[in-house]
């Protein structure tokens, strides 16, 4: 088995910003990801829900990122933004395009998959454990000024000057390698 990488996570090199809480019904942090939050099983998005938002947030954003990724740039799993201040829970699905899951005036980009809204975990077989890193940004702006067009990596530069708050939970999946 390959040793496991521990690459940077994208939020690493942003500045420092205030802590809040992120929990789920579906993700442990730091434990295995569920069925339901892998591509072959069930490529669902996990329940999240969140508290401790720093004082002026107008907006928040919810990115997954696998910094193990063998692509030399990591995976971009989701990356939602402009969801309302008001909103401090998104159900299990709620990625899911065309369901209605998402606040109005959420805005979900392409995952490196190329589909809005949320990929689950596909890790190529035998490489190692792969990170999952489920974000939450407090963000200062109700509107990051991007549309369903835009690439995660502009979302996260976005981020990098209006993120005045982070929250994470990091699951981990596996597929051994074929015999």
């Amino acid at each position: 088995m390959p040793e496991p990488r521990r690459r940077p996570l994208p939020h690493d090199f942003h500045p420092p910003v205030e802590s809040f809480t992120v929990l789920s019904d579906d993700v442990l942090d730091g434990m295995a990801l569920k069925d339901d939050q892998v591509k072959a099983k069930g490529d669902t998005s996990p329940h999240l829900r969140w508290a401790g938002a720093p004082t002026g947030t107008k907006s928040f954003a919810v990115t997954c990122f696998d910094p193990d990724a063998p692509t030399g740039s990591g995976y971009w799993h989701w990356s939602a933004f402009d969801i309302p201040a008001s909103v401090t829970e998104l159900a299990r699905g709620a990625a899911a395009p065309g369901r209605g899951g998402m606040p109005s005036g959420a805005v979900q980009v392409r995952n490196d998959g190329g589909s809005h809204g949320f990929e689950g975990a596909a890790p190529p077989a035998g490489d190692g454990e792969h990170r999952y890193v489920f974000t939450v940004y407090a963000v200062d702006t109700e509107h990051l000024g991007l549309g369903r067009d835009a690439t995660p990596a502009q979302v996260g530069f976005m981020l990098r000057f209006h993120a005045i708050g982070r929250a994470q939970l990091i699951g981990t999946y596996e597929v051994p390698a074929e015999d």
